[in-house]
């Protein structure tokens, strides 16, 4: 009898057999293989969360990763970010990837209009692949019940439905458009910085819709009692930055034009400091809008005028911690020369760090700063000008031009935003 001859019953079961065998291992391979898919995208959209700064905006001070409850202060009232893990009652486990598409694009949850306070004008960018593999992670993600918190809006902000004409005045979905005159790199800085980064959000100004203004990109924000600087090429290009500048400062959080702090420091610990080696440079060359090397110029510092209004109290106050010519101190408080927040033509930063004080910051296990007194109490308008001219005139390029009345201002504002 021929192997082949399927006239017989044995011939018949053995090739059954084989066949069978061949469908089982096939099956095996495509279940392996769609589980290493499946890894592979969760590990994509983990990725893309961190730079998106979920876990900053998501997590409540000392509370449980991703489980909502941090308050935002508006203009309104406040909101509270919600409850993204997995869990089916009290966060998104219970999305399908319809309702993910839509409360990331089109700001509509299930249960309504979300407020922008969630930045899905800038996630609306975000290209579908880029939304599967986040999905596919926070479906994953270790459920938490934990009930969201309900926002604190006054009427008639509070009336969701409202939502809907301020998304028809100032939002469309979209999709994220390359800069053909760019280069790969400097367009994937682009969509990091724009779009998962929604840096926009703070350092664009806006209207009296208070939708950003697309004529003002990156041009700074006051943001409660700090500012969000202006992180234009020109600004940045201006001062000096390089791409080692803004690579200390993303993933270390300092650098030796200064510290982040505020609403900074979080986003560098949880998310920018996440980046690749090929993102990190496509998002500096996108920001500096240059992929060549950047020449470092040596930091200011023109010496002191001791007959200036303002040396004494430098002396007396800061020069312990900052150095007697702004040197700084590793582990205690950062460089004056070339300092970033002193050297532009906005002062709302420098007064309120003056005014409030900064808490102190980690950053990894060697590097950390002290934490700033504020001197609210200490000084009054006319010293706080003097010392602030003082610095600027002394470690910058800037003038000493900085009024009385712009740091009453300033401190008033203050006063406004911390009550």
């Amino acid at each position: 009898m021929k192997a082949t001859d399927l006239s017989k019953p044995a011939g018949f079961a053995r090739q059954i057999k084989a066949v069978l065998v061949s469908l089982l291992i096939l099956g095996g391979l495509s279940a392996a293989q769609a589980a290493q898919d499946q890894g592979g995208l969760i590990a994509q959209g983990k990725y893309l969360a961190e730079i998106g700064d979920c876990v900053a905006c998501h997590t409540p001070q000392g509370g449980r990763e991703l489980s909502g409850g941090l308050p935002f202060e508006t203009p309104f009232g406040i909101v509270y970010s919600t409850n993204i893990t997995s869990d089916k009652e009290t966060g998104i486990g219970y999305y399908s990837y319809r309702d993910f598409y839509r409360a990331m694009h089109e700001g509509i949850s299930p249960n309504g209009n979300l407020y922008p306070a969630m930045p899905y004008t800038s996630y609306h960018l975000l290209t579908d692949a880029d939304t599967r593999a986040l999905y596919a992670y926070f479906m994953n993600t270790k459920p938490i019940r934990q009930e969201n918190k309900a926002s604190e809006i006054s009427f008639p902000f509070n009336i969701r439905m409202g939502l809907k004409a301020w998304n028809m005045m100032n939002h469309e979905d979209s999709e994220f458009i390359a800069n053909p005159a760019k280069s790969d790199s400097w367009n994937r800085g682009s969509y990091l910085v724009n779009v998962l980064g929604h840096c926009g959000e703070c350092h664009t100004p806006r209207n009296t819709t208070f939708a950003m203004k697309p004529e003002a990109h990156f041009q700074g924000a006051v943001l409660d009692t700090f500012e969000a600087s202006n992180i234009t090429p020109q600004e940045l290009n201006r001062q000096n930055w390089t791409h080692e500048d803004l690579k200390q400062l993303f993933t270390k959080g300092y650098s030796r034009k200064g510290t982040v702090f505020g609403g900074m420091y979080p986003v560098v610990y949880h998310s920018y400091s996440h980046l690749t080696e090929q993102d990190m440079r496509a998002v500096t060359s996108y920001l500096l809008d240059n992929e060549a090397d950047i020449e470092e110029l040596p930091l200011a510092f023109n010496g002191h005028d001791k007959d200036a209004p303002g040396y004494n109290i430098y002396m007396g106050y800061c020069a312990g911690c900052h150095g007697q010519d702004g040197e700084g101190r590793p582990n205690v408080a950062p460089a004056l020369a070339g300092n970033a927040t002193l050297d532009r033509s906005s002062v709302f930063n420098a007064v309120s760090l003056l005014l409030n004080g900064i808490v102190s910051q980690h950053y990894n296990s060697t590097t950390s700063f002290y934490a700033m007194p504020g001197y609210a109490e200490k000084f009054d308008d006319q010293q706080l000008t003097d010392l602030v001219n003082y610095m600027r005139i002394t470690w910058t390029g800037q003038k000493a031009d900085i009024r009385v009345t712009e740091v009453n201002d300033i401190r008033t504002n203050m006063k406004q935003a911390l009550h």
